[in-house]
């Protein structure tokens, strides 16, 4: 994007006055390099959001935003129902609740790299992957329905995990309000055998190793280690998630009209938090981030299971679960006044700073871990939120490094092969089904990670931690 049409704020912040229909400014969070790379629709994007009923404050953008569906990805906007706030499926994406969840260990990467093809394989065979994988739990009507009101407890209680995970996780494992019956048929069918699934596209399970610190008292405060080795888990709600999405973007675009809702984009559909359809849509997205919740605690268990047979010291704690594709009710300060508002953060993580509510306390001093997912090759980051990120962006950042080009343009460029090939070089060993979705996810298709943390520090919407280098990826 031509970095003319915005109003520098700073050299990592660019705002966009309101014009048209638009009712608040839109930001967005760049470096100018970065923002060059931005292709317009996130300009489109971004000022489509500022123009929906009862956004407060700003429509805003991460630092590795990239076209999205009605948000863009890396979208972050909040609404006030007071005002008529409306939520929008197309604001939290169809895969609800993706996110990443990081495991410590006390093993070496010299440990790891003894076994590096042996243990490879082995996750690779314990932990179903790929395009409509299915796992060994198959969930019955009544099971269906405690899973998706017990989120990560739920799991724990049968066995997939351990109590104290449940401290490390988002909202404690479970996000109070789900409504199963909001859920139909049809999506909770395409879960029954998909619990404990990495999936297919950009999700994985990464064996990583802590190979920079940048905040030594942080990163002992989360129990990272230089080179000691960590496991990363990303994933969302699978089928459940994308159905849930699909449905309720459906009947949000018919219903607009009868909420006196004018739509900019019809990808942006979405119906007042306050109506009857509203409510059915939060209960419904509500049951699948609980749903997400319980499939990255179990594939956390059968991570372990896995460790377990390989190391005497395998015992794999949680360091933090967080997910990058909700709407939250939280309370944010808007011109020195706590408002209830719900924040819709799409491929954005949630980066509350020290002495936030709710925060474990071995959090509470340094922040919320905030993990960053790169690409294959790049590596990913470990930040924690600050302070200055709720003035920001309603305590909001970046999910991961961001495309930079389309599947297609990936496949174009890469073959699967190559990409296994030239990883395995640099001693990075991946696993997966489909050569065709790891040419889709090549490196080279990713902007790059380092300067998207690295505006995210310098915006204040996170601090810098830890850097993390893949070792072994389990790739959809």
């Amino acid at each position: 994007m031509d970095s003319s049409r915005f109003q520098k704020l700073s050299d990592n912040a660019w705002q966009i006055k309101p014009f048209g229909a638009m009712r608040v400014p839109a930001i967005i969070y760049a470096s100018e390099s970065l923002l060059a790379e931005m292709d317009d629709k996130v300009f489109e994007q971004v000022t489509n959001v500022a123009m929906l009923p009862g956004i407060v404050q700003a429509s805003y953008a991460m630092p590795d935003a990239h076209w999205g569906y009605g948000f863009p990805i890396g979208g972050v906007a909040a609404f006030d129902p007071a005002a008529g706030g409306v939520v929008s499926a197309g604001g939290v994406g169809f895969d609800v609740s993706c996110g990443v969840r990081t495991h410590l260990t006390s093993l070496t990467r010299e440990e790891v790299v003894s076994v590096q093809e042996e243990l490879a394989d082995a996750l690779y065979a314990h932990v179903p992957v790929g395009v409509g994988s299915e796992g060994a739990i198959t969930l019955d009507e009544p099971d269906m329905i405690a899973m998706l009101n017990g989120g990560a407890k739920w799991a724990v209680e049968q066995g997939f995990g351990l109590a104290e995970d449940l401290d490390r996780i988002e909202e404690h494992g479970c996000v109070e309000g789900a409504d199963p019956a909001a859920v139909s048929d049809h999506a909770k069918g395409r879960q029954r055998r998909e619990m404990g699934t990495l999936g297919s596209g950009n999700h994985y399970l990464e064996v990583q190793t802590v190979e920079r610190i940048f905040d030594h008292a942080t990163a002992a405060a989360f129990g990272l280690e230089r080179d000691k080795c960590v496991v990363t888990i990303h994933c969302g709600s699978r089928g459940l998630g994308h159905q849930i999405g699909t449905e309720f973007l459906r009947e949000m675009a018919v219903s607009a009209a009868e909420h006196g809702i004018v739509l900019p984009d019809r990808e942006l559909a979405c119906a007042p938090i306050n109506s009857e359809l509203g409510r059915r849509y939060l209960g419904a997205m509500r049951a699948a981030i609980n749903c997400a919740l319980a499939n990255r605690e179990i594939i956390g268990h059968l991570t372990r299971q896995v460790f377990a047979r390989f190391f005497i010291n395998g015992e794999l704690p949680l360091m933090f679960d967080v997910s990058h594709n909700t709407c939250k009710l939280e309370t944010h300060e808007v011109d020195d006044q706590a408002r209830k508002l719900f924040v819709h953060r799409k491929g954005a993580t949630r980066a509350f700073g020290p002495g936030a509510p709710g925060l474990p306390a071995a959090f509470a001093r340094h922040g919320q871990p905030v993990l960053i997912g790169g690409s294959m090759g790049a590596g990913s980051y470990v930040l924690a939120g600050t302070t200055e990120s709720e003035a920001r962006a309603f305590s909001s950042a970046c999910h991961g490094a961001g495309r930079r080009m389309s599947r297609h343009e990936a496949t174009r460029a890469w073959g699967g092969r190559q990409v296994v090939d030239d990883l395995r070089a640099r001693g990075i060993i991946i696993r997966s089904p489909s050569m065709r979705g790891v040419a889709e996810e090549a490196p080279g298709a990713y902007k790059d990670v380092e300067a998207v943390v690295d505006c995210a520090e310098a915006a204040g919407l996170a601090k810098k931690v830890a850097f993390l280098a893949p070792l072994i990826c389990i790739k959809g």
